[in-house]
């Protein structure tokens, strides 16, 4: 049970973190429907060319768009066939599996997402106002919160350090940078962890547990 404010009635801090974050929501959904008006695409159809622009180097087929977008097949595919018709987004056939359809960005496409990244400045405003220090521990804390919802099955599996088979969390001795990213063998402070990595390799699931305990613990009996 979160930690009572004084003066706050029955509200707890868990309870205004939560309303603070669906603000944080709202905020970003409020953006994307203005951005969306003037070029004519909805929130869901600027989410699916951001998704396909950070997989650039994958095939990605419908289904994956769906999972890690927490959509319905539906959705998506009614999103995609507007994409498709706007020319900013093509479908081909999977080089490694001709039945299966993949969808790429058109060059349109590539230009469109530029304008989208437009929808989450006024909050990049706002995490900009943090310290860094401030900043580290919001990235610890969203990488727990994500955590949570992922062993919720609320969402996907999320592309972040914590889950990733190169992570090491705590391994060196240095504060400011104690954990370790095996693919790029370099070590990593709080504020270089990631929640969407295109090089994600998802770890055994005995081994992420072990390493997510140690990260919580702040690398406490490691």
């Amino acid at each position: 049970m979160g930690k009572r404010l004084p003066m706050q009635g029955d509200k707890t801090i868990v309870d205004h973190i939560t309303s603070g974050l669906t603000k944080v929501a709202a905020a970003l959904r409020s953006q994307a429907w203005e951005g969306g008006t003037e070029r004519k695409l909805t929130p869901t159809q600027g989410q699916i060319l951001a998704f396909l622009a950070g997989r650039s180097a994958k095939a990605v087929r419908l289904n994956d768009i769906a999972g890690e977008l927490c959509l319905t097949a539906a959705t998506v595919s009614d999103a995609v066939i507007t994409l498709v018709e706007k020319q900013l987004v093509k479908k081909e056939r999977s080089a490694e599996d001709r039945r299966a359809l993949v969808l790429t960005l058109t060059a349109a496409g590539r230009r469109e997402v530029q304008e989208t990244k437009g929808w989450t400045e006024v909050v990049e405003a706002g995490v900009h106002s943090l310290t860094p220090d401030e900043q580290a521990v919001f990235l610890r804390g969203l990488t727990k919160v994500i955590h949570s919802l992922q062993s919720q099955g609320v969402i996907s599996v999320a592309r972040m350090c914590a889950g990733c088979t190169y992570f090491q969390p705590y391994r060196h001795v240095d504060a400011a940078k104690p954990h370790h990213c095996g693919l790029v063998n370099t070590p990593m402070g709080e504020g270089q962890l990631r929640l969407d990595c295109p090089d994600f390799v998802p770890g055994a699931a005995v081994e992420v547990q072990r390493r997510w305990d140690v990260f919580v613990r702040g690398g406490e009996g490691r």
